[in-house]
Formats: structure tokens, C-alpha cells, sequence
């Protein structure tokens, strides 16, 4: 199994090379094989293509400054993430994804690899500055938290890398023998370096999600788990019951395959397998967004609030019934609110850092 810096390494080769001016039909036939290899090829094309687009904008935030000055706070948030201007492409709650940036060639006539990921490691640390990633010593390992509304990226010693969600907090340690990861609150995606002597832990209570090199979210609520695998294979541990649907392992436990998505609770495991692609689109939170299919707007709102400061509440049942499809900037609820106002016979009623939703 490829590393996660073996193939960062060769998506910011391929970037970097389309970015020359030296790029080539026999490589953009190359680059679509490569992509269509695996889902993991895919997101580090992407996540590096972000990258070298934050770069270009935050060379351009910091035009007319000193050298060493820093853009005013205000300014750091400038990037598609933290858009509000959300509503040109949504009809009847259907907001779509923009279309890719095109790469902007960079004035060097000569790529340089090491310069997409250097680039890559100065607007990862903006980002952990934007969205608020905190740390902690303890003596139970390192703490990483984030604020409602946060994102952040966390790369581990052993090559592993975590991302956090909203209002996560987590603690790694890693000794000779596991890489162990208590969630205390939140929800984090994992992409584990492969080490078969150094398993990979996740701890919830009595509930462990367990693997070697593999890529899956876990999701805390409260007691209860819920965890996408997206590449690899995990097995989750309940310490108090047997599974409610069969795996492959012993009494408590299953094994989560790619494609995925178990629940985990006092009363057993279960586990849905709908398919890598709506796997991957649970997961999009990562690039800020929230898709949902024919949800009920009482679970849209309750994941909005998850996000924002400013909380939504609804008023009617048969408001909170309705179903509704789409894909939504997490942090732009007021687009969202706008959606259900002009397209829905629901009225939007705002109070303070209150919404409140009535017929």
C-alpha cells in the first residue's frame, strides 16, 4: 500500500509539472490513470490543487506589506471555505459545488516539487490559523481541539494525518507498541500510516475502531460512534454487546469495509453499506461543505447548528418533515435559510443568534 507521502509526492509532482508550462497530452493521459487508480490519488490532487490556489491568494493578501507584516485577521479568512455568497447556484435547496480553479502558472519557467510542498506546509499552517486548531501537552499524549466552525489538519510522527471537525477535541499517543487516539468530543477523519506492529486505536468510552493503514472518520455522539470507512479495512470493538449485524470477527466486534458506515451503541453494531460514493459525499465536511439526500429538514438544521454559532430551531413538526437534497457551505447558514424561505412555504424568523423556521 502506497504511503500518504508517497502520494502527496507524486500528486505535487504532477501539479507542479502542469503548473511549468512543460505539460504534455501523454501527460494528462498519465495524470487520468493515476487519478483514476484510487479515491486517495483523487483528494491529494485536490487538496495540493487548494493549496497552491490559498498560496496565490494569501501572496496577494499580503501585497503592499512589509516584508514579515501579516494580513490583517480579517483578511485570513478569505478563501472559498469561508464564502458567504453562496445562493447564485442554489434552486429549491440545491446549492452545487463550484467548479475547480483552474491552475494559475506560476512565473518560474522550471517546476518545482519541493515548492508545491513547501507551499503546501506554509498555507496548512494559515489554515490551522483560520480555523482555529488548538494544542495541549498532557500526560495522556497531545491534546488537538477545535472551536464550533473549525477545520484543521493534524500530521502525526508516524506519517499518519488527522483532520478535525467542528468542535473536536482529541488526544494521540503514540508508544512503540499502538498509536492510540482517545475522542472525547467531535468528529475527526483518520489516514493511517501502515505499521502491522503499531495498530491504530480510536477510543469512545468501551468502543474501539481499530486499524493498520486505512483511511475512516469517527463520529462521537455521546456514548454512541459512527464511523466511514473510505479505504482499508477497520474493526470496531464494542466491549458491552454483540453485533446486530454479522461481520467476520468474534462476538463484538465487525469488521467496516470501504464503502461503509457503521453505528456503534449500548445495543450493538450496525453496519450499511451504500457504496464508496455517498461514503466519500458523508465526508464532506472536509472541503466545507454539507451534502444531504432526501433528509428531513429537523436533521439538516441539527447538522447546520453543529457548524455555526447562530442556532436554528423549528417551531412546526411538519416543517421539521420536510425532506430536503442538496449540498450547502457548512458555515453559510443564512444561504441556507434564504433556500427554505423563498423556495419552501416556510417562513424564517431571526432573532439574535436565533432562527427560528415556522410555516
Amino acid at each position: 500500500m502506497e504511503s500518504h507521502k508517497q502520494i502527496e509526492d507524486q500528486a505535487a509532482e504532477y501539479l507542479a509539472k502542469r503548473d511549468s508550462g512543460e505539460w504534455t497530452d501523454a501527460d494528462q493521459v498519465a495524470l487520468q490513470h493515476w487519478m483514476a487508480e484510487s479515491t486517495a490519488h483523487r483528494v491529494a490532487l485536490l487538496r495540493l490543487e487548494g493549496v497552491w490556489d490559498d498560496t496565490r491568494r494569501l501572496k496577494a493578501l499580503t501585497a503592499g506589506l512589509q516584508r514579515g507584516a501579516v494580513p490583517p485577521p480579517g483578511q485570513w479568512r478569505q478563501s472559498p471555505f469561508f464564502d458567504s455568497d453562496s445562493e447564485a447556484s442554489t434552486q429549491h435547496g440545491v446549492n452545487a459545488l463550484p467548479p475547480a480553479t483552474p491552475p494559475v502558472s506560476p512565473p518560474e519557467s522550471h517546476y518545482s516539487v519541493r515548492k508545491v510542498r513547501v507551499y503546501a506546509v506554509a498555507a496548512t499552517l494559515l489554515m490551522a490559523l483560520g480555523v482555529g486548531l488548538y494544542v495541549a501537552s498532557s500526560p495522556t499524549g497531545e491534546r488537538y481541539g477545535t472551536p464550533v466552525g473549525g477545520i484543521a489538519q493534524v500530521p502525526l510522527r508516524d506519517g499518519s494525518h488527522i483532520t478535525l471537525n467542528t468542535a473536536t477535541q482529541l488526544r494521540v499517543d503514540l508508544t512503540p507498541h499502538e498509536r492510540h487516539v482517545r475522542l472525547d468530543d467531535g468528529e475527526a477523519f483518520f489516514e493511517v500510516a501502515h505499521d502491522p506492529s503499531r495498530p491504530f486505536v480510536v477510543q469512545v468510552g468501551d468502543k474501539r475502531v481499530i486499524a493498520v493503514g486505512t483511511q475512516f472518520s469517527v463520529r462521537r455522539n455521546g456514548a454512541d460512534i459512527r464511523v466511514v470507512v473510505t479505504e482499508g479495512k477497520v474493526r470496531i470493538e464494542n466491549g458491552t454487546t454483540t453485533p446486530q449485524v454479522a461481520g467476520d470477527g468474534a462476538a463484538g466486534e465487525v469488521f467496516v469495509t470501504p464503502g461503509g458506515i457503521a453505528s456503534a451503541g449500548d445495543e450493538g453494531i450496525v453496519v450499511q453499506r451504500p457504496g464508496l460514493a455517498e461514503a466519500e459525499e458523508d465526508l464532506s465536511w472536509r472541503q466545507g461543505y454539507l451534502t444531504f439526500h432526501d433528509t428531513s429538514l429537523a436533521d439538516a438544521v441539527a447538522e447546520f447548528n453543529r457548524y455555526n454559532l447562530h442556532k436554528i430551531t423549528i417551531e412546526d413538526p411538519s416543517v421539521a418533515a420536510i425532506r430536503i437534497s442538496g449540498t450547502f457551505r457548512a458555515l453559510n447558514y443564512e444561504a441556507f435559510v434564504r433556500v427554505l424561505d423563498n423556495g419552501f412555504a416556510i417562513h424564517a424568523r431571526n432573532a439574535g443568534d436565533l432562527t427560528t423556521l415556522t410555516k
